[in-house]
């Protein structure tokens, strides 16, 4: 494409747009510079890609877009905000993809991943090819992706929905950090149905209050549209049961769709049966009522499948196809995973990292559990501080023996962060601290008894941990089955 016509994205901007320059590609990394490549400069929040512009050009860069002034022998376009104009860019290089395809995104503090996954399961049973995007990683039909981010920056994002429509893939589903969403990772997406799951404390540490945290979410709502078509309606599916659902109706023009279990709702869940093995329910929706059997254990599973279900009938999925999915599906990986290597008791590997994900994966632990239950728990460093004691305060409150551990310290002392999450239960002695993960597990594992219950709490389906510097090899659930093996004698 030439540049002057890929500058027609972009409304104002100083600099000559030269129609004799082919743009090939777009980078916003120099590591990714080739010959042909358009060069946009993002000063981010560690690294100013301004920085990087000679290099750029050195390795092929055949024009940049920049905030501040520069001395290349390439041309340079200036415009006010880089990176919203890298949104434009991309939507408009790659073919404005979202407008050919079906887009879900879902947000909230806790069930993004589960409730990703479960639609992108019904709309492909249903027929469909499908794309997903999210924590876990990005997939294209049965392609594998990695992902560094939850929802990745608009040029990778807008890359990888032009190659979802290559492959053939009809409907995308994604979870959308409140991170993207203010950072503008999103602008250019056109979102047809948008979930909100539900809002609690969580990377304070960036948005600082939690009246931060609910305007970032809303701004999903936002960006649906303020226009309507029958033939292709736009739709907010929202959890009644969260007061901060009333933020994101006011902040869309959308249709609305409701979920819940306690305020009167569009698809709605009562006769609820919790056990170690599943859950039962009645559903009500707006095409009839039903009972289900799925897979999933808890009352946050349910409020998941809810979510899944009332996403499908937006998408105009048939409810009893949508239903005939989530009871076959066992759950998602490091999402209330149970790990079984013989053992007379359960052990439950959960990415639960905010109190209420912890509190509410206890909770159902409390609905079932024999015996004891063991907790073992830690806090990320470099995170939300706010939330430590809260987390060691529903452990001790939840749970007969919290272990408190190392949870992907990065550049902060483990013990310190143990000591912060300490600082929530002054005078209980109900814990134990074993600062090493490894050894967490395997304490729990070797004090447990029949009747018992390990819950591994915190990194879910992640296999590393972060170190200081370090990325080191770490999965909770291959460290409880060795455990587990060493204490049964099979290894």
């Amino acid at each position: 494409m030439k540049l002057k016509e890929l500058m027609q994205a972009i409304p104002v901007y100083t600099g000559e747009a030269s129609a004799a320059i082919e743009v090939n590609q777009i980078a916003q990394d120099s590591r990714k510079v080739q010959p042909g490549t358009l060069f946009i400069c993002i000063d981010g929040e560690i690294v100013d890609g301004h920085q990087f512009a000679d290099r750029a050009v050195q390795l092929g860069a055949v024009a940049i877009i920049a905030e501040k002034q520069l001395d290349v022998s390439v041309p340079v376009l200036y415009v006010r905000d880089s990176k919203r104009a890298m949104a434009m860019l991309a939507d408009y290089f790659y073919g404005s993809p979202t407008q050919a395809l079906k887009l879900v995104g879902i947000t909230g503090t806790n069930g993004k991943t589960t409730v990703s996954h479960l639609v992108e399961q019904i709309v492909r049973e249903n027929g469909e090819q499908t794309g997903l995007i999210g924590t876990m990683y990005r997939k294209i039909g049965d392609e594998i992706l990695e992902t560094k981010n939850t929802t990745p920056d608009s040029l990778t994002l807008q890359e990888t929905f032009r190659d979802m429509l290559l492959s053939g893939v009809s409907t995308a589903v994604m979870e959308v950090s409140s991170h993207a969403l203010v950072q503008g990772r999103v602008y250019g997406s056109d979102y047809d149905v948008a979930v909100f799951m539900n809002l609690s404390q969580d990377h304070l540490d960036y948005h600082h209050t939690m009246e931060e945290y609910a305007y970032a979410k809303s701004l999903l709502f936002a960006q649906l549209g303020n226009s309507y078509n029958l033939s292709n309606p736009k739709i907010a599916v929202l959890n009644a049961d969260d007061k901060e659902s009333v933020r994101m109706q006011t902040a869309t023009a959308a249709h609305i769709i409701t979920f819940g279990i306690k305020e009167p709702a569009d698809f709605s869940a009562f006769n609820i049966q919790i056990t170690s093995h599943g859950s039962t329910f009645d559903l009500k929706t707006p095409v009839g009522d039903f009972s289900l059997k799925i897979k999933m254990i808890g009352n946050f599973s349910v409020y998941n499948v809810l979510a899944a279900i009332a996403t499908s009938f937006a998408l105009r999925i048939p409810v009893i196809n949508a239903i005939a999915t989530v009871e076959s599906i066992p759950g998602v990986k490091g999402r209330f995973e149970l790990v079984n290597a013989g053992q007379d008791f359960p052990v439950i590997v959960d990415y639960s990292h905010t109190p209420d994900s912890l509190l509410n994966v206890l909770q159902t632990i409390d609905e079932f559990a024999e015996k004891r239950v063991f907790v073992v728990v830690g806090c990320g460093g470099d995170r939300d501080k706010g939330k430590r004691p809260q987390m060691a305060k529903i452990a001790v409150d939840y749970a007969t023996n919290p272990i408190f551990t190392s949870d992907n310290p990065r550049s902060e002392d483990p013990h310190a962060i143990i000591e912060d999450m300490i600082q929530g239960i002054p005078g209980s002695d109900s814990y134990v601290v074993h600062e090493n993960r490894r050894d967490a597990i395997r304490y729990a594992v070797n004090m447990a008894e029949a009747g018992d219950v390990i819950l591994i709490a915190g990194k879910g389906h992640e296999d590393y941990q972060v170190i200081g510097d370090e990325v080191i090899d770490f999965d909770d659930r291959v460290e409880a089955r060795i455990a587990i093996e060493k204490k049964l004698g099979l290894a």
